[in-house]
């Protein structure tokens, strides 16, 4: 009897040819071809939002561009969006990861955690700067991740209302270490002597 090849499956190109109620890992990831860019979280898919507003990318360039300079000759490194970050749960495989974040902008003390995919495993320091259509998913969802996994600290930044709620790692949870505004200096527990001037992040 002649054998027929098997049909191939389709191709996705579109995130609503997904079955969104599905579990995905890095490696369904991959394979992805679509426009538009999704996270994928605890192996279920998310939307990014469009493309960001004036504010969020203004207050976001004088961010990268105080930490860079203050990072430059150091063994730190810092990244911005599209970047993915694979945080690992269970293991290192791309079958086993199934958590892939683009996070405004995060530092990474370990240079081992970089390789030509992005980072794998937990950055020391998120930003995340509040878009309308992300304001949920970066207070609720990223919060309890972030916390999850271990990252250091992190900010979520508003930059029409000008403040930044810091949150630093203690004993596993989250604690609030200050709500800065325009007018204040504001340290990065994470980074040594590291203050940002308020005034110059929401300039």
């Amino acid at each position: 009897m002649k054998a027929y090849p098997e049909t191939p499956e389709p191709a996705i190109h579109q995130v609503n040819d997904l079955d969104l109620n599905a579990t995905y890992n890095y490696a369904d990831y991959l394979s992805w071809h679509f426009e538009e860019m999704v996270e994928l979280i605890k192996g279920k898919v998310y939307k990014m939002s469009p493309a960001p507003g004036t504010g969020h990318q203004r207050t976001l360039i004088n961010v990268v561009r105080l930490i860079s300079n203050y990072l430059h000759g150091k063994e730190y490194h810092v990244f911005v969006a599209p970047m993915d970050v694979r945080l690992r749960v269970k293991g290192n495989e791309n079958e086993e990861i199934t958590t892939v974040v683009q996070p405004d902008l995060f530092v990474v003390c370990d240079p081992e955690k970089i390789d030509e995919k992005g980072c794998l495993g937990s950055p020391d320091f998120i930003i995340e700067i509040i878009s309308p259509s992300t304001t949920k998913k970066d207070q609720t969802i990223k919060f309890s991740l972030y916390e999850e996994v271990g990252v250091k600290e992190y900010w979520i930044v508003f930059p029409l209302d000008k403040f930044i709620n810091c949150y630093t790692l203690t004993d596993g949870k989250y604690t609030l270490s200050g709500v800065f505004t325009a007018e204040d200096q504001v340290p990065v527990k994470t980074l040594g002597n590291l203050v940002l001037e308020g005034k110059e992040v929401f300039s």
